[in-house]
């Protein structure tokens, strides 16, 4: 029991600060995330640069920083046979407490493959997944502190 309550006050502690963007998540699911800025001369041989609302830019520099990210995050990826957003929408859904590693390994997905392909943070957003992890998260913390009595 001292160890479960350790357990979910660590993750409740790893968490705080980005549910602070769920309900921008809530609110933007389903848009881009970003934009495309040309320019005044622009033509068709010009290229688009994506510009990335503030609000994401600021969840992905903290989620960055936060213990939630997992580097081997590919292995969840193989390992649970994900391979497209549908999969990764059901193990969500799924994931409970003993799953928080897969839910680590596709929040870091996005957060840590965005820095090289870029359009990832703005699939997270699109597709939910943001959203989708950070609810689940919450919702695991809270059903533990309530089940067990560990709420403060």
């Amino acid at each position: 029991m001292e160890y479960m309550q350790q357990l979910i006050e660590e993750y409740r502690e790893m968490t705080a600060p980005l549910l602070k963007y769920l309900p921008w998540f809530e609110k933007n699911a389903g848009q881009a995330g970003n934009s495309f800025y040309q320019g005044p001369d622009a033509d068709n041989q010009t290229m688009a640069i994506p510009v990335y609302d503030a609000t994401l830019m600021s969840f992905v520099k903290e989620a960055a920083n936060s213990p939630l990210m997992d580097r081997n995050y590919p292995y969840v990826y193989t390992r649970n046979n994900i391979r497209t957003h549908d999969d990764e929408r059901r193990v969500i859904e799924r994931a409970g407490i003993r799953e928080w590693d897969l839910l680590k390994g596709i929040l870091s997905k996005y957060v840590l493959g965005g820095r090289t392909k870029s359009m990832l943070w703005s699939q997270g957003v699109q597709e939910n997944i943001f959203y989708l992890v950070l609810k689940q998260m919450r919702q695991i913390i809270g059903f533990w502190d309530k089940s067990r009595g560990l709420g403060k």
